[in-house]
């Protein structure tokens, strides 16, 4: 993979280019890149005191995810990292551990968390340590790229509807993770700013997968995504690029928000 800037700095679409952000981005700007800052990498704080914060609450999930089939050790451990219920609404926190999607504004819902977990075990797939630089199409309220900075080097986190930008901005500023990077854009198109990724996978489902993503995915990557299939339904599709093209695998049947283009 090619080298990349050192983080953390704010990243904006100048000429084609990554450049320092100088103003703000306007309506008609394609993307947005707003990095976290933080002057070190922290690991999110567990805290090991009563009600939804206690580290108890979040060992109980990560148990019934592995008691469901989730295998990955850094997977389970990034779930027990990340608290939930700071992603959703104060009335729905007593739900956060359960498994169930939530909704969190905008006609969308946070995943279910054995979602979440099988479909980042999916992405890291025969790889031994962390993943290298991940894309992650629909940002939501920030939950699952969260989760998937604990696995990756880098995530950058696009978001189509610039609400849910600005919540999971909010969300995540609080846990100082410099390495994910959250932009404003079309996820359709992905981020060609970043690429190639290590892995891509996307929070909503479309008729197929855009081209732009398998462009965009480094040889040797994993591509994470609900599509619909031949047979009119969603699935799950993980597609692996090697050096001979795209293995296609179809598993078991999901239901996501469908894939849109443009910025709402």
């Amino acid at each position: 993979m090619k080298p990349r800037p050192s983080f953390p700095v704010k990243l904006s679409v100048k000429d084609g280019a990554l450049a320092p952000a100088v103003r703000p981005a306007t309506s008609q700007s394609v993307a947005r890149a707003d990095v976290l800052k933080s002057p070190k990498v922290r690991a999110m704080p567990v805290s090991m005191g009563l009600g939804l914060d206690s580290s108890a609450v979040r060992a109980q999930m990560v148990a019934k995810l592995a008691a469901q089939g989730v295998q990955d050790e850094l997977v389970l451990k990034a779930m027990g990292l990340v608290h939930r219920h700071r992603f959703v609404e104060t009335a729905l926190a007593g739900q956060a551990y359960e498994d169930t999607s939530l909704p969190i504004g905008f006609e969308q819902t946070i995943s279910k968390p054995n979602v979440v977990a099988r479909m980042i075990e999916l992405l890291r797939q025969g790889v031994q340590g962390k993943l290298g630089r991940i894309l992650e199409i629909g940002t939501g309220c920030g939950y699952q790229a969260a989760v998937l900075s604990h696995v990756a080097t880098e995530v950058y986190s696009m978001e189509r509807v610039r609400g849910l930008h600005e919540k999971a901005k909010k969300n995540l500023l609080p846990f100082r993770l410099p390495n994910v990077h959250l932009i404003l854009g079309d996820g359709m198109r992905g981020f060609e700013k970043g690429a190639p990724y290590a892995g891509i996978i996307s929070a909503a489902g479309g008729d197929e997968v855009p081209v732009a993503w398998l462009d965009q995915l480094a040889e040797g990557g994993r591509l994470v995504a609900p599509t619909v299939t031949s047979a009119g339904h969603q699935a799950l599709v993980v597609i692996h690029k090697t050096n001979q093209g795209f293995d296609r695998q179809v598993l078991e049947p999901v239901h996501f928000v469908p894939l849109k283009s443009g910025l709402a």
